[in-house]
């Protein structure tokens, strides 16, 4: 399976990411979801082994903080 392309934008990764599912899009959301649910458990295990004074009080947060701009929502300057 090919690797998507970071450089391209959303539009782009959005068409790759049906491609490497030969364009069945309930399949891409299904791997996605899958892979998001993978992540979500992987940063929770890191999370629980990871010390406050190892990141100086910082520790990553498992939902998306509302009204922190994501590559595909570009903030209005």
């Amino acid at each position: 399976m090919p690797a998507l392309n970071r450089k391209t934008g959303p539009a782009n990764e959005v068409d790759a990411a049906l491609q490497w599912q030969g364009g069945d899009a309930r399949a891409t959301i299904e791997t996605l979801l899958l892979d998001w649910a993978h992540l979500r458990a992987q940063l929770d295990a890191a999370s629980r082994c990871m010390s406050r004074g190892l990141t100086r009080g910082w520790v990553p947060e498992l939902d998306r903080n509302p009204g922190v701009e994501t590559p595909s929502e570009p903030s209005e300057s």
